[in-house]
This record gives C-alpha cells, structure tokens and sequence, in this order.
C-alpha cells in the first residue's frame, strides 16, 4: 500500500468530522443548539450629536459596565427569550479587551452619515480578528455601529457566528429607540440595547427564521 492510498482516506475522514462539526445558520433556530452570547463590540461605533460626552470616561468605565449590565439583568434584556432558548452561555471577556483599547478621539461625530455607515462586509472583517479564546458552536455578538442622539436610538448588527471558523452565519442591522424616561448616560445607552433586543423577539427573529431557518 503507498502513501496516497494511506493519506486519500485519512484526509476525507477528517474533512467528513470537520463538515459535521461546522455550524450552519439554521443551526441557529434549533433549540437544542448551544448559543454563547458575546457582548457588544464598540470598537465600530460612532456616537452622533453627543458633542458634550466625556469619551475618556466612556472607554475607561462606561463601557464595560454596560456589557456587565446587559449580562448581570438578564430578565430586562432578555437575550435568551429573543433567540427562543431557555438560557444562554456568556463570554464577554474578549469583547471588553476589545474595547479596552478604542481610540476615545475617535468616537464622536457631527456627521448623521456616519450613523449607519457599517455594512455587512464590515462586520466580517471584525470577525475575522477577534479572539474567541478557543470556543466553539455558535456565538452571538452585537456590533454596535451607532448611537444617534439626534434620532434618539442605537442601531447595531446582530451578528451569528461560527466561532472555530470565524465564520458569520448571517448578521442583520436592528435598531433600538432610546426610552422617554432614562437618567444617565449609561441608562439611555441601555434603554436603546433593551428596545433592540425587544425588537429581536418580537420581529427579527420570525424573518430571520423564514430566511436561513427553513
């Protein structure tokens, strides 16, 4: 028997495992697939009509906080409801190394284009770079491109991944509107985060199932 009898027959069996252990966007809407939420990735985002914010303050604190929010209030931000499972893994800790390191002079603008500037493409390419520590099955990470004081809500991509290949399953623009009752920054931010999410279960979920889900 020569090598390529040997080697043919390997490689296919290892293709074969890998092929079986690869995530699909439909995988997404089986409730018996694990999904590991991942926090929000600031590092795109601009912050619209703002001119005041303390952006040092945002970066250093403010950041981190709120994912620690979202994770920590688990019934007002109810990501495991929206995606129709009973619970759901967290990892948040390469997120906020991520935005441990944004550039604070970078994150105003006076310019409303630059509020949905990202495009799909974009949130590939932030994939591609992350570090997800070794994990794998599907993980769910929101992109936040903008918060629009003007127009008074967030908009982020909600991002599906296979995390072994870095690969996005599908990622989808939501937006959020701010509540007419938050105090503090932090709280407004929140508010629009929530509202997305809330948007999530009640609309995007349906569509994206109809679309990749079938």
């Amino acid at each position: 028997m020569n090598m390529k009898q040997v080697v043919m027959p390997l490689l296919a069996m290892v293709l074969s495992v890998s092929a079986v252990n690869a995530q699909t966007a439909k995988d997404v809407f089986d409730k018996t697939q694990k999904i590991t939420y991942l926090g929000i990735d600031f590092t795109k985002t601009k912050l619209i009509g703002d001119a005041a914010a303390k952006t040092d303050q945002i970066v250093d604190h403010n950041l981190k906080s709120i994912n620690q929010k979202v994770v920590n209030e688990s019934k007002k931000f109810d990501i495991a409801g929206a995606f129709k499972r009973d619970e759901v893994s967290t990892d948040i800790g390469p997120v906020n190394k991520r935005n441990d390191k944004i550039d604070p002079d970078k994150i105003l603008s006076d310019n409303s284009d630059d509020y949905q500037a990202l495009k799909p493409e974009d949130v590939t390419a932030l994939v591609k770079g992350f570090d997800f520590g070794g994990k794998t099955g599907i993980g769910l990470l929101f992109v936040m491109e903008g918060v629009n004081k003007t127009k008074k809500e967030v908009s982020m991509f909600v991002t599906l991944i296979d995390l072994k290949a870095k690969k996005v399953l599908f990622t989808d623009r939501v937006t959020g509107p701010f509540n007419k009752i938050a105090f503090g920054f932090e709280n407004t931010w929140l508010g629009g985060i929530a509202n997305a999410i809330d948007n999530i279960e009640k609309k995007k979920y349906k569509e994206w199932k109809s679309s990749y889900g079938e």
